[in-house]
């Protein structure tokens, strides 16, 4: 016996029927590369989707057909988030901070048929115009008719809407349809498309907003720090018109002082980013305090924040941090670490230990850890094991490739590539990536805990590790470290000197070099692969 529901295709026009009819007047504010604000509302959004569904038709641009944006966070970006998908098309967000050679090859993977581009991008873009012949054309904002370009077939956003009528019937009738395209960063092999489809990305959309997860509500201002580009700005733009919620776009200010600005002077309750945008984001209020009260939950993600970063947040700034977890295969928000009841006994240290976890799987999102023999291991919060998940908005292949045994389990689970513990409440501590951590002897270290122990350093602004060959043990640990610009007289004995009493002896890397500057990968994280062949190549000093 079946249930007698109506079949209601959970699809993306529905988000945006919904933001319309109930929250038309709610604000969507955009920093413009001049500085200037421009802000408009739902209804406005509503609108201008429809008219640009049309332009869309008018490209040529049909079902299923992939359509690239390669732009910073901002209002145009925000409607083709919508529109693409909505008119039956596929969202495929180009990351800006690639390699040429990697652009090129996701642009050809994808077979882009047309690529909306932000003006001030254009340089980065004109580097692979003569490899990406499946693009038929670019569309340009944040742009006049006089601007000098070597893309060709170029049409300029603002003619094509002012020519658009705001009349469109939306096409998507099957839930299953993709409606999202994300490639990951490509740190091991060419990059991997995750396909979004329209029920995936809207039960993500309502996971996300589960008061046990981000819990976006009407009265929230979002600011996605977090780009466009990388695993749907976290899909922060459809869970804020779920819930109603205001959004401020950065555009291109990602600098810490503007970022402290629009908090304060836009009054964002909930700014969301990686690491080491809040790292940057301390120091600036540290060093001009503004008011930041208006923060209820700073949501941070894409790599493990260090301890005392949450500490100095929460004990100094009075900022709430939210742990998060997630991947673009997971489209992308896996797990969050709020305090439960259990923890209310705790003392401020120990609630700190627990927000330094990446917290609980959410509802709609399976976890297990297992070990090199695929068997499952205990939620004992000691026993690291390989992460695995499943649930229906994670990836079941990768887009053009057959589901892979590295990839996915025979029993369907999705292989994060991630090491972790869980603790017996279901809090999941990443320890390492598994091509990051390091087996000295037939023991494994983790490189993200010695690294956050350097970083609790007053002397440490950034500090990565990594696995070097050793003929005697096979591998062991070596720690790059940046030392912050007040740092007070260290060197890298000290500094192992410093990690000595936290960890046993073979933990500790066997030598730390102090360096500048730490290679980052196109989303913000310590690039690893970077570090890996620098050392090799003998180019840390």
């Amino acid at each position: 016996m079946q249930g007698l529901m109506m079949d209601y295709p959970l699809t993306m026009d529905r988000i945006l029927e919904h933001a319309n009819a109930l929250h038309p007047h709610k604000r969507i504010s955009t920093k413009l590369p001049d500085g200037s604000f421009h802000r408009y509302t739902y209804a406005d959004l509503y609108r201008r989707v429809k008219k640009l569904a049309n332009v869309l038709g008018s490209l040529g641009v049909g079902i299923g057909d992939r359509v690239g944006t390669f732009s910073w966070n901002n209002y145009q970006h925000l409607e083709l988030y919508y529109a693409v998908p909505c008119s039956g098309a596929v969202c495929h967000t180009l990351n800006i901070r690639l390699f040429p050679d990697q652009l090129a090859y996701i642009i050809n993977h994808a077979e882009d048929r047309v690529v909306f581009v932000d003006a001030t991008l254009l340089p980065a873009l004109e580097q692979v115009v003569d490899q990406i012949g499946c693009v038929e054309h670019f569309v340009l904002f944040n742009a006049n008719g006089e601007i000098e370009t070597r893309l060709p077939n170029i049409s300029f956003y603002e003619d094509l809407m002012a020519e658009a009528e705001a009349i469109f019937d939306w096409v998507v009738d099957d839930e299953n349809m993709a409606m999202g395209l994300c490639y990951t960063s490509g740190t091991t092999g060419e990059p991997k498309g995750a396909l979004y489809s329209h029920r995936s990305m809207f039960l993500h959309t309502m996971g996300e907003n589960q008061a046990n997860a981000l819990a976006l509500v009407e009265s929230d201002v979002v600011l996605p720090v977090v780009p466009q580009f990388h695993a749907m700005a976290w899909g922060l733009p459809y869970a804020c018109a779920m819930a109603g919620s205001e959004m401020v776009m950065p555009g291109p200010h990602l600098q810490p002082q503007a970022l402290a600005d629009m908090i304060a002077e836009e009054q964002v309750t909930i700014p969301a980013g990686v690491p080491t945008i809040w790292m940057g984001l301390y120091r600036e209020l540290k060093a001009n305090p503004r008011d930041i009260s208006c923060i209820r939950s700073l949501v941070v993600g894409g790599s493990a924040m260090p301890r005392t970063l949450i500490e100095a947040y929460e004990k100094e700034l009075h900022v709430p941090v939210l742990h998060a977890w997630g991947m673009t295969e997971i489209s992308p928000l896996g797990t969050v670490c709020r305090l439960q009841r259990a923890h209310q006994g705790l003392s401020e240290a120990e609630k700190w230990d627990v927000q330094a976890r990446q917290g609980y799987p959410i509802a709609g999102v399976e976890m297990r850890i297992v070990d090199d023999a695929g068997e499952v291991l205990p939620w004992d919060g000691e026993t690291m094991g390989e992460v695995q998940v499943r649930g229906p908005w994670i990836v079941r292949a990768y887009f053009k490739q057959d589901p892979l045994p590295e990839h996915f389990t025979p029993d369907g689970w999705f292989r994060t590539g991630d090491v972790a513990t869980m603790s017996p409440e279901g809090y999941m501590a990443i320890m390492d990536r598994t091509k990051d951590l390091v087996k000295s002897g037939g023991e494994w270290i983790s490189s993200v805990e010695l690294e956050n122990a350097l970083m609790a350093h007053s002397s440490v602004m950034e500090a990565a590790v990594i696995a070097i060959p050793d003929e005697k043990w096979g591998e062991r640990p070596l720690g790059v470290v940046v030392l912050a610009p007040d740092a007070d007289a260290v060197n890298s004995e000290g500094l192992v000197e410093y990690l000595a009493p936290q960890f046993a002896k073979f933990w500790l890397p066997e030598r730390i070099v102090l360096v500048d500057e730490l290679p980052k990968t196109s989303v913000g994280k310590f690039d690893k692969k970077v570090l890996r062949q620098q050392h090799a190549e003998g180019n840390l000093g």
